[in-house]
């Protein structure tokens, strides 16, 4: 706050001056309002004295220069009055602030008193009790994990069915829960939850009294059924006898809940992905999707023949999906791309080791937010060997099935999946064959338009909305086939009997659209070589792909 004298006088400007702390309230640095102005200079008995203008808006003189500024003239009666009211409200703010900041800090003090008689509170192992057996959260086997009965009134005297067995867990703290006199505690280790409950001088430590979110802890105590009417994970809990911190997590702005709240922006939560991930709902999508790699390791092993799992590189020299989504670097002097897809790469396999499949990560050049473009991604292909196009859709049905089989076989991963999508529902067989020529005459004969707002002509490449439209219709999985040659790849086999298509085939899902693609091969030389020249390709970065076809 300004001093003034009481002759002073204090300038304020609506058109050009400013509520900041370069004002002065001076001719050359006026205020913008007359509330700043009396912030800044408090009115009083004997001043000072409030001059106001509007430099640029208010009308000139009669016959003045229409350049020069009005004159400075006393604030009215009304702007001062309405100016002084919300003085007082002002006023009345800043002490409410400056009491509530008197009251925090006596807070703070107070707290501060508590942490330092806390720091001379000491716990340790009590001897007497029984050696813990160390255990991971998901172990359950109630042969080694008896817990103790709430509703057993005589455990203590020696007479009720016993204690329950002592344990030894390590995690990080996933929920936590303070109360007057105990502390909960949700433990995390990846592989389950587990409350943990603190009492007495556990609760009285400066390490207890500053816990917080994702602190690296172990604890030591004895297992116990949940009371009646509470919940917890697995409805069991386990009362701590001692407790050690690993590794204090951050607190305050650094917190984890703080940087990665679930109301956040998608770029905050993408930019902060390892911290997204400690949370329920992405380690949840995490266990799904480590289910349904195994389980197509598993069905790819099952089949008659089976597959056989290869490596391919991702680094290469060939285009496979066009060459406008390639990632290309520069390989020691040479050109080179990460890999689109390893599907030519595998059939280099199939003479020697059978049919195989691979699970590999693919690279898109695709600057895109949608639902249906990564720059990369974990791509499952496989290669079969002496198939008809029948026989292919059958293996992917087979497949995609199988898998979901075997995933939702496991309990834990059925439950998730329900907590995740309730309305999820496995694909039932068989799933609808359609052409492409079929889908054309579907989408206009239930007026769906292609991207210009026009019916659809062959030869269309069906956009995803007109595709998700018709699949969600239908209601059922769809094999959309037999593609035109020149909206898919270079290698993929003509139709015999229609060399206008391709024995092509992608796979749509209501509520998803398309999950997979696939086709028959080329096997003719010169039929390889005319679409390599069809398609502007260099066919000599592809000379081990041809090789295949003499």
């Amino acid at each position: 706050m300004a001093t003034t004298t009481p002759s002073t006088s204090i300038f304020i400007d609506e058109d050009i001056g400013i509520d900041e702390t370069s004002a002065d309230g001076t001719q050359d640095h006026p205020y913008k309002s007359l509330l700043s102005a009396y912030i800044q200079h408090p009115p009083s008995s004997d001043g000072p004295q409030y001059l106001t203008r509007k430099a640029e808006k208010a009308p000139a003189a009669e016959g003045a220069d229409p350049s020069a500024r009005p004159e400075w003239n006393p604030a009215t009666k009304s702007a001062l009055k309405k100016a002084a009211n919300l003085y007082e409200q002002h006023k009345k703010r800043v002490a409410r602030g400056d009491e509530l900041a008197l009251r925090e800090k006596k807070e703070l003090e107070k707290r501060q008193q508590i942490l330092e008689q806390a720091k001379k509170i000491e716990i340790g192992l009590d001897p007497s009790l029984p050696e813990p057996i160390k255990i991971i959260l998901s172990d359950k086997d109630p042969k080694v994990i008896k817990l103790r009965s709430t509703r057993d009134k005589n455990v203590d005297s020696g007479e009720g069915e016993g204690k329950g067995t002592r344990v030894r867990v390590n995690g990080r703290i996933h929920r936590l829960r303070s109360q007057k006199d105990v502390i909960f505690v949700t433990l995390q280790d990846g592989y389950g939850l587990l409350q943990c409950v603190f009492t007495g001088n556990l609760i009285k430590t400066y390490d207890a009294m500053t816990l917080t979110l994702e602190t690296s802890i172990e604890i030591y105590g004895e297992m116990w059924e949940v009371p009646p009417k509470q919940h917890a994970p697995d409805d069991r809990e386990l009362h701590a006898d001692y407790f050690r911190v690993i590794g204090k997590a951050a607190g305050d702005k650094d917190a984890i809940s703080t940087r990665v709240n679930p109301d956040a922006d998608a770029q905050t939560l993408l930019d902060n992905r390892h911290l997204v991930l400690r949370g329920e709902v992405s380690s949840s999508v995490m266990k799904v999707r480590a289910a349904i790699l195994r389980a197509f390791r598993k069905i790819y092993d099952e089949l008659t023949p089976s597959c056989l799992e290869v490596t391919p590189p991702c680094m290469v020299q060939t285009q496979v999906e066009g060459g406008s989504t390639l990632f290309a670097f520069d390989y020691y002097g040479e050109k080179a791309y990460l890999t689109q897809s390893s599907q030519l790469y595998l059939e280099t396999c199939i003479p020697s080791l059978g049919n195989v499949f691979c699970v590999a990560p693919s690279f898109r050049a695709e600057k895109s937010l949608t639902r249906r473009h990564l720059s990369e991604y974990t791509h499952i292909e496989a290669e079969l060997d002496f198939i008809t196009f029948a026989d292919l859709l059958t293996h992917l049905e087979e497949v995609m099935c199988t898998v979901l089989s075997h995933a939702l076989s496991d309990p834990l991963i059925a439950k998730i999946v329900a907590d995740l999508n309730p309305t999820f529902t496995p694909p039932v067989r068989p799933f609808l064959r359609m052409k492409y020529s079929d889908a054309i005459t579907w989408l206009n004969e239930h007026s769906i338009l292609n991207e210009n707002n026009e019916p659809h002509t062959f030869g269309d490449d069906i956009a995803e909305a007109a595709e998700r439209k018709m699949t969600d219709i239908i209601n059922r999985p769809i094999f959309l086939t037999h593609f035109p040659v020149a909206i898919k790849a270079f290698y993929m086999k003509k139709d015999p009997t229609d060399t206008r298509v391709t024995e092509s085939v992608d796979c749509l899902m209501p509520g998803v659209g398309e999950i997979v693609g696939g086709s028959m091969r080329m096997d003719d030389y010169d039929e390889l070589l005319a679409a390599y020249k069809r398609e502007g390709i260099d066919p000599g970065p592809y000379y081990w792909y041809t090789d295949q076809r003499k």
